[in-house]
């Protein structure tokens, strides 16, 4: 941030009175603006054993699968962001269920929410996000072209968990470079 959004004037990092990191402060007004982590939130969907995955049609990592996710939005709760997130890129309605994983992307400054859930009914279709929508055994799944680790981590864990049945929360912290990220998955 260069220039403060509340007057226009520049901004300079400094630590403020009382805080304890740098923060963008206005030079003219005085605002402090804090930058935070993004909240990504989405869902891995089930029908009959298959799971429901998206082929991107946007970067980045266009070409590649992941599950219906996306950025949660102001006064969206993450179940109805994950459940929006399914609309918008898979055309389906889903069931919220228990909530699966927490991955912290401390390089990119996210954190992304997986839920389990399941398809009310197996209709899906191509959303404006997506090249192509479908149902897939874990053997199916295109395992090297999973477009994100925290993708990768929660089918790993939602396909482990329903082996042993049960539901519990798994927590991941990446921090690297998305390049070595992405490798360590393909």
């Amino acid at each position: 941030m260069k220039y403060c959004p509340s007057c226009g004037q520049p901004v300079e990092l400094r630590i403020p009175t009382g805080d304890n990191l740098p923060r963008a402060v206005c030079t003219a007004c005085g605002a402090i603006h804090y930058e935070n982590p993004r909240v990504v939130v989405g869902c891995v969907p089930e029908w009959k054993g298959r799971i429901l995955l998206c082929r991107r049609a946007i970067e980045p990592r266009r070409g590649y699968w992941t599950a219906p996710a996306g950025f949660l939005e102001i006064g969206e709760t993450l179940q109805s962001a994950a459940a929006r997130e399914t609309r918008e890129e898979a055309q389906a309605e889903v069931a919220i269920g228990t909530l699966l994983t927490v991955t912290q992307l401390l390089h990119a400054g996210q954190v992304h929410v997986m839920f389990r859930a399941r398809l009310l009914e197996e209709r899906f279709g191509v959303g404006a996000e997506s090249l192509e929508v479908g149902l897939y055994t874990e053997t199916e799944i295109p395992w090297d072209r999973i477009a994100f680790p925290s993708i990768h981590y929660a089918l790993r864990c939602y396909l482990q968990d329903r082996r042993d049945a049960v539901e519990p929360l798994h927590f991941h912290q990446i921090n690297r470079p998305l390049a070595a990220a992405i490798s360590a998955v393909e």
